[in-house]
């Protein structure tokens, strides 16, 4: 009997990867990616097999440690968001040249709009620069189903495998249909030097990757997960639809088109776009996120073939797509229910008793008491320093860059140059800018904002709690200039005293705010209660 389960999108991958005998989760949290990691570790047949899935130190040990798993012979998931992908790129990249054993799905969580990150990137750019196979589930069962699919690809083309996914899927539900649950494969490392990639290894890893290239295409043009469906009239608009963007063009029910190409499987299935074009006076591509079809199809068709799309106008060039703009697109009018009025904006802000908010208030502060302050910002919940009422910070670029921006800023000559930096952040990509900072007897202060979790994403463990202090010795920060303050109003004179006495210090300083997240302690009190009751 069948049976249906409401999931959301990350729901469905995380249950469609267990189904099909994962042994192994390698992920950093990262909207909208989490939820993954989460229901694989919540999951009674997870915790019943024992599946790996601890949170890593950044998306690159997640990658490396998939390929270990990998190379033992078990199927692995990695879990990230598209900037996730720059960090890992090495490993990655790498992976699609030093093959796979175990199967080994890579899940890139893309962010149109930007909803909740600094970019728009597309991951499935990594695909093409990889040269693996893309899969682009259009809908929560295609998710689902895509993951065992994925597995056996992986493991038949000895290749990782890249799904690429967007906001509105990972965070919506529906009604999913699941399978049988496979086993997981058995214990058997790899053997072979196509996992060491000296130059004389890498370059006939290369050449045998490029021989792969004709099967990943014919995979394409047979895939259930790329059609073409009939037309409704001849040499009308024809419309290629990628992943999730499929869904706003059959909702816009726009008639007279030439044909519909739905694509959920790369590389472009080159055939099905050809027989398309032919019986079609134009081509309109509807894709989520940048033109990466748009730019292919306009190369494939050439320059004279008319391609439409974001490049052309017809679609937005920023930002996701709504069954409004892609109906507009297609000719039709379509209005979505009006908004409400006078409804005030509710820009985000740090949580009420939040210990970031003490940090700024201190540091806002000092840092008014030195003319030419800089305060350099990273990405957590502590990026809201940034908004009013505090305004402090004067950069946040990228995961890390607070102490290494600082750092580069003192070298030209501008102090106080202050660093600010959460727990989480600082040992995903912060402790190597340290490093470099304590090597060239920088004149810094860092702020490690600690609040004993990864906060922005929901409470997740945070791989460096309790171990701050002996990172930044072990690192080379001198003792004395390790603090550690507890961010309250009470202490405010203490904290201030303290970052004065770090700025004068012409050198590398740490102060260590620590003060547990107000919402993980609320959920902590309340299970307590709830345990005593």
């Amino acid at each position: 009997m069948t049976v249906h389960k409401l999931l959301l999108g990350d729901e469905a991958i995380a249950l469609g990867a267990i189904h099909a005998g994962l042994s192994g989760v390698y992920a950093y949290p990262g909207t909208p990616s989490t939820e993954i990691t989460e229901f694989i570790q919540s999951h009674p047949l997870a915790k019943e097999r024992g599946i790996h899935s601890r949170w890593c130190t950044n998306e690159k040990t997640a990658m490396e440690a998939a390929l270990g798993m990998s190379y033992a012979g078990k199927r692995a998931l990695v879990c990230m968001k598209h900037v996730g992908m720059n960090v890992c790129a090495d490993a990655f990249v790498n992976s699609a040249l030093t093959g796979v054993k175990g199967g080994i799905v890579v899940l890139a969580a893309d962010d149109p709009s930007m909803h909740s990150s600094q970019n728009e990137q597309d991951s499935r750019f990594y695909g093409k620069f990889a040269l693996i196979p893309v899969l682009e589930p259009s809908n929560q069962q295609e998710a689902y189903d895509m993951m065992s699919e994925a597995y056996r690809m992986s493991e038949s083309l000895r290749l990782p495998v890249l799904l690429r996914i967007v906001t509105r899927l990972a965070h919506s539900r529906a009604s999913v249909a699941v399978g049988t649950t496979s086993g997981t494969n058995p214990l058997a490392p790899d053997e072979g030097k196509h996992w060491v990639l000296l130059p004389a290894i890498a370059r006939k890893q290369y050449v045998s990757l490029l021989e792969k290239q004709p099967a990943l295409l014919q995979l394409s043009e047979t895939s259930a997960y790329n059609r073409l469906e009939k037309a409704d009239t001849e040499k009308g608009i024809g419309i290629i639809a990628c992943g999730i963007a499929y869904n706003y063009v059959k909702e816009a029910q726009a008639e007279g088109l030439a044909g519909v190409l739905k694509i959920s499987q790369y590389p472009l299935p080159e055939e099905k776009i050809k027989q398309l074009a032919a019986q079609s006076r134009a081509v309109l591509v509807v894709e989520d996120g940048q033109p990466v079809v748009e730019q292919d199809v306009k190369a494939l068709l050439g320059c004279d073939y008319p391609v439409k799309g974001r490049l052309t106008g017809e679609l937005p060039r920023t930002g996701e797509l709504t069954p409004d703009n892609v109906a507009q697109a297609l000719g039709k009018k379509r209005q979505t229910a009006p908004g409400a009025k006078n409804v005030v904006g509710r820009p985000p802000a740090l949580c009420p008793g939040c210990g970031h908010r003490d940090v700024y208030t201190a540091l806002n502060k000092v840092a008014a008491e030195y003319e030419g302050s800089r305060i350099f910002g990273d990405i957590g919940c502590y990026t809201l320093g940034a908004l009013p009422p505090y305004n402090s910070l004067a950069s946040c670029v990228d995961m890390g860059a607070s102490i290494t921006m600082a750092k580069g800023a003192a070298d030209a000559g501008l102090w106080p140059a202050i660093a600010v930096i959460g727990d989480s952040t600082f040992t995903h990509s912060g402790m190597t800018g340290l490093l470099d900072a304590v090597n060239d007897k920088a004149n810094i202060t860092v702020v490690i904002s600690d609040n004993l979790t990864t906060a922005m994403t929901g409470g997740q463990d945070s791989a460096g709690t309790n171990k701050f202090e002996a990172i930044c010795l072990g690192l080379g920060v001198e003792p004395e200039h390790v603090r550690v303050v507890v961010p309250l109003p009470k202490n405010m004179e203490e904290i201030t005293r303290i970052i004065r006495e770090e700025i004068n210090y012409k050198g590398v300083s740490v102060i260590i705010p620590r003060r547990e997240c107000i919402q993980t302690l609320n959920r902590k009190l309340r299970k307590q209660k709830q345990q005593q009751q």
